[in-house]
């Protein structure tokens, strides 16, 4: 079951982007940046799958200082490798 919306969406559709008000936003930071997730063309989201990984020590601690979504991160770098290399040999 989902909620009502309380928002005049005629009215939010109806504003000029001049007129709407972002004093409350935060800066973006580099950081924001560096955190962020790259999605090309809004593919759907596939579904993970769970499985034991070797991978050299250094490498995955270098991965885990990184921060929360490194497991995120290192899967979006073998799917930008494997698209590469599908393209390549296309």
């Amino acid at each position: 079951m989902t909620k009502k919306s309380h928002t005049d969406w005629k009215r939010v559709d109806a504003l000029k982007d001049t007129e709407i008000d972002l004093s409350d936003t935060p800066e973006l930071t580099p950081k924001m940046f560096a955190r962020a997730i790259v999605r090309r063309r809004l593919k759907p989201v596939l579904r993970k799958e769970q499985l034991t990984l070797r991978i050299d020590s250094d490498v995955l601690d270098w991965y885990r200082k990184k921060g929360p979504g490194y497991q995120t991160r290192i899967n979006a770098l073998l799917r930008a490798y494997m698209e590469e290399h599908q393209r390549k040999s296309a």
